[in-house]
């Protein structure tokens, strides 16, 4: 359950991730920023989470907002997530998140500086990794195979966003910066102007990805529903099959 970088959305953070939990049996993960939080503030959610029965939590540094940035004197009492999850640890068993970037993250100097800040998370007490979203699955294996080479074992669970509109595609490129390849630029080509056929494209992509990564063994899915979960929901039902193919051949642990 997203909570804004800035702050606004904690308490519906929790709330929502427990009533998930309490009334459907769901496990829920609750998503906390650190970027504009403050300490203080911080345990408090901490606390709440702990009391509303909430085991899991991803924690994120966040964007910092533009005003932050220009802001010479603004002094954040977390400036890396690492820091975060010092704290989420010290409040509690909690299963943490951490954010990983197939691509490397956009503010990273460079890829081998961006493995090891995510080394750096993992080793202050990170669980498991959520990718930002990519478009190209090989990048994703390639992202996986150094992973290894740095000693990383927690889990990677892949990140995916279905695309349903252009100018959700706009934006996600000014944000990520995530390749898009051949294919993908087929699909928004052929059916940039016509938006019903776009969005069916984009479902289809989604499903996708996701058979090729399940039949090659990821650890886990995330979907971004980003508040779409009609598109979400066609996505779970196209994959329903594979998903059980797929937990039918995994060994009991």
């Amino acid at each position: 359950m997203t909570y804004g970088a800035g702050g606004t959305a904690q308490s519906n953070t929790v709330e929502i991730a427990s009533r998930i939990k309490k009334d459907f049996g769901i496990e829920s993960i609750a998503h906390l920023t650190g970027c504009t939080s403050t300490k203080e503030g911080m345990k408090r959610t901490l606390t709440s989470i702990k009391d509303s029965g909430i085991e899991n939590i991803l924690a994120l540094r966040g964007d910092i907002p533009q005003e932050k940035l220009a802001d010479k004197n603004w002094n954040p009492e977390y400036r890396y997530a690492s820091e975060l999850i010092d704290d989420i640890k010290a409040a509690g068993d909690f299963s943490i998140g951490a954010a990983c970037y197939p691509e490397g993250h956009v503010d990273s100097i460079n890829k081998v500086d961006d493995l090891k800040n995510l080394k750096k998370k993992m080793d202050h007490g990170a669980d498991f990794m959520i990718t930002q979203l990519f478009y190209d699955n090989d990048l994703f294996y390639q992202f996986k195979e150094k992973l290894d080479l740095v000693g990383i074992e927690q889990p990677v669970i892949a990140g995916i966003l279905p695309v349903l509109n252009i100018k959700q595609v706009k934006r996600i490129q000014e944000i990520s910066g995530c390749n898009l390849p051949p294919k993908f630029l087929r699909i928004l080509d052929r059916y940039a102007h016509d938006p019903a056929s776009l969005q069916e494209a984009g479902i289809a992509y989604a499903v996708d990805q996701i058979i090729d990564l399940l039949s090659s063994g990821v650890d886990g899915v995330h979907i971004y529903t980003m508040n779409k979960p009609d598109a979400t929901r066609r996505i779970m039902e196209n994959i329903s099959c594979v998903r059980k193919a797929v937990c039918r051949k995994e060994p009991q642990r």
